[in-house]
């Protein structure tokens, strides 16, 4: 049934901070309560002992919610001091106890309801109040509104409220109180008179600037602390200065709890707080890399942070070789963190590859294996996880990377592979426990004699094919040498016939050119290179289009190591700078056949983002064009001028794997006869009668 609330004020009064505050006029503490209760202030303070909680007898009145409102306790007229006026809300907790008869006999002869002889409810309820320096705890009977407790401006109170004995968890409340800044009150608080330091804090870059306006020559003091949730502050430092002042923060020691205090140099003097970086990430950041988890033997561990942090512990478990860090929840709880206080999983025994992993907010923030140092280098073991259901059913599996693998089980992973050799370990007693609490166990394998029985089966089989030749080698010694020098030869043969691979790129200007070019590849091609020219693959050309086939002939080219030619003449140099003026559209239309002009689409990419080196090469003829002629763009390759610059040409055209001197030399003397004849023949010099320019089958054979 619902239990009813008996409310100690029915008019709550104002809410903290709200001005102007009510004045309590004398020294003396009271107590009053709402109407139909009665409450009684003990005269003087009790002490504040420790206690358990009991059962009640019967029905009891206990606190449910504490109240506060900042009053004014004044003396005189301008001499008040701030107060802290408490409102304690009890209820019934408890139940009426039955006659001795009714428990007898089931309460059969009285079906009626009644009341106790005395329903009237009595309870002592104690108040702590505690706010530095002072510590406070008064005795009141009944319900009641406690005027009130003194405090310090600026400052920061807890009060506690528990009956006396305890019948259950004590209520706690806390409360941050205004400085002078937040209270219209100065002149009723002579405290307030003084000049107080104000604080004023900006960003300067990554760092942060504090200005306190100080009047000049007034003397004070400045302190930075940890604001801790559990404990007192921690003093990071402090100076005594005179104003005014501003320095620099450095941006690496904020943290969320960092605060800054700052009060005048008098007796009793209010002190202003600051605390502006609770939620500046950067601060947060900082106080991530300033946190350590620290080993504590046995196997203990702890985690050392400036200020509280809201997460999470959990045991993981690292294999070498990298990867990830497996989480070991469930079976194992995760922990919330106390920073600066010690932590302990339950296991039975520490082992290497356990580490502990931190995260908040689901993110993982540090991670650390933290016994290696004292329990040596990772190792190469199994974790078996156990797992207990009911009537003493288990089920085994393997951690592994991709997640916990069944035993047995026909995956193909590793642990699957060996599922029945770590199943015969476990039961014969080989691998060691790590944890049990009834319903899961923790088991560490050794996966060391897997590993060498493997590479002992790789070895003995290379020491088996090693004999097997020596005795071969031994058996037939003159037959193996044949053998070698034949191999020797093959070898040889083999790299004389991988020649090289070129594709060569012209402009059919007129026949006269297109004559040379097919004299200089036919020629080209006894030296021995691979020569591909769209004079040879006309049908080819016309089935796929001059692009496709020149992209194909391209990529078989680069892929085994060859090189594209770009046979300049007149007509190919206009139409490369038409090209590079007019963009990415040829200009002028191009005979079907032209693959020089589908070319330049693919060819001048290379060229403008610097591909070309080592893939191209460039060549154009004395009579016909001078190399430097040939825009600059085409100019970062070699361009050669023909038949001057053949040996040069040649040796750059059949790369690293050229032949001997003296072969390359009668190469060079057979290619320049015949660029010479058909040269002469084609574009006769001026007054020189020379023999017809012929085209048509046979017509590049001119040795």
């Amino acid at each position: 049934m619902p239990v009813p609330w008996f409310l100690l004020s029915l008019a709550l009064g104002r809410s903290p901070g709200v001005l102007p505050l009510e004045r309590l006029i004398g020294p003396q503490n009271t107590a009053h309560c709402s109407p139909g209760l009665s409450c009684h202030l003990w005269d003087g303070d009790v002490l504040c002992l420790p206690g358990t909680i009991e059962p009640p007898p019967g029905p009891v009145l206990v606190p449910t919610r504490l109240q506060t409102e900042l009053v004014l306790r004044c003396y005189h007229e301008t001499d008040c001091d701030l107060c802290v006026r408490v409102d304690v809300h009890l209820a019934v907790h408890g139940h009426w106890a039955k006659p001795e008869d009714e428990e007898e006999f089931g309460g059969a002869s009285d079906p009626e309801p009644r009341e106790p002889s005395n329903a009237s409810l009595q309870s002592q309820v104690v108040l702590s109040f505690q706010a530095y320096p002072t510590a406070r705890c008064v005795l009141l009977e009944g319900s009641v509104v406690f005027d009130c407790f003194e405090a310090a401006l600026g400052g920061e109170v807890q009060i506690w409220s528990y009956t006396q004995p305890r019948y259950q968890k004590e209520l706690n409340f806390t409360q941050k109180l205004p400085d002078c800044r937040g209270l219209e009150v100065r002149d009723s608080i002579q405290s307030c008179w003084a000049a107080l330091p104000w604080l004023n804090l900006s960003a300067d870059g990554d760092n942060m600037r504090l200005v306190l306006d100080v009047s000049e020559e007034q003397r004070f003091s400045l302190s930075l602390y940890w604001d801790q949730v559990q404990g007192p502050p921690k003093p990071r430092w402090q100076r005594n200065m005179t104003g005014p002042q501003n320095f620099t923060l450095n941006h690496t020691e904020l943290v969320p709890c960092l605060c800054i205090q700052v009060w005048p140099m008098e007796p009793d003097a209010i002190r202003t707080n600051l605390c502006p970086f609770r939620e500046d990430p950067r601060a947060h950041r900082n106080l991530w890399r300033a946190t350590r988890l620290q080993l504590l033997p046995p196997l203990s561990w702890r985690i050392d942070a400036p200020c509280s942090l809201p997460a999470e512990a959990a045991l993981c478990w690292r294999v070498p070789g990298g990867g990830p860090c497996q989480p070991l929840v469930p079976p194992l709880p995760r922990e919330n963190i106390t920073v600066n206080k010690a932590f302990g999983f339950p296991l039975l025994k520490g082992h290497p590859n356990l580490c502990v992993q931190v995260s908040s907010w689901e993110k993982l923030q540090l991670e650390e294996c933290l016994w290696a140092d004292s329990l040596g280098p990772l190792k190469d073991d199994m974790l078996l996880v156990e797992t207990r259901g009911p009537q003493d059913n288990r089920s085994l599996c393997a951690l592994e990377p991709s997640g916990c693998t069944p035993l047995p089980s026909r995956a193909s992973t590793r642990a699957a592979r060996l599922g029945e050799q770590l199943l015969g370990d476990l039961q014969s007693g080989q691998c060691e426990q790590l944890w049990d609490d009834g319903l899961g166990v923790l088991w560490a394998c050794p996966m060391d004699k897997y590993i060498h029985k493997r590479w002992a089966l790789v070895w003995l089989a290379c020491l088996l094919f090693a004999a097997m030749l020596l005795l071969l080698f031994l058996l037939k010694k003159d037959h193996v040498k044949e053998w070698l020098q034949l191999l020797k030869e093959n070898v040889r043969s083999g790299a004389a016939a991988r020649v090289r691979r070129a594709l060569l790129l012209y402009s059919a200007d007129n026949a006269g050119f297109e004559r040379l070019a097919s004299v200089l590849a036919s020629v080209l091609c006894q030296l021995p290179l691979r020569v591909t020219v769209d004079l040879w693959s006309r049908r080819e050309l016309s089935a796929q289009g001059p692009l496709a086939w020149f992209h194909a002939q391209r990529r078989q080219t680069l892929q085994e190591g060859g090189v594209v030619v770009l046979l300049f003449s007149p007509g190919a140099v206009a139409l490369c700078r038409e090209w590079l003026q007019d963009g990415a559209s040829a200009p002028r239309a191009q005979a079907p056949h032209d693959a020089f002009a589908a070319s330049l689409s693919c060819v001048l990419p290379d060229f403008l983002q610097g591909r070309a080196p080592g893939r191209y090469l460039g060549a154009c003829f004395d009579r016909l064009l001078h190399p430097d002629a040939v825009p600059s763009l085409f100019r970062t390759v070699p361009i050669f001028s023909l038949p001057t610059q053949l040996p040069d040409f040649l040796e750059a055209l059949q790369g690293p794997g050229a032949p001997r001197p003296g072969r390359l030399r009668e190469g060079t003397e057979h290619v320049s006869q015949a660029l010479q004849k058909a040269l002469d023949g084609c574009f006769p010099l001026p007054g020189v009668p020379g023999p017809r320019c012929r085209m048509g089958p046979g017509a590049g054979d001119l040795t």
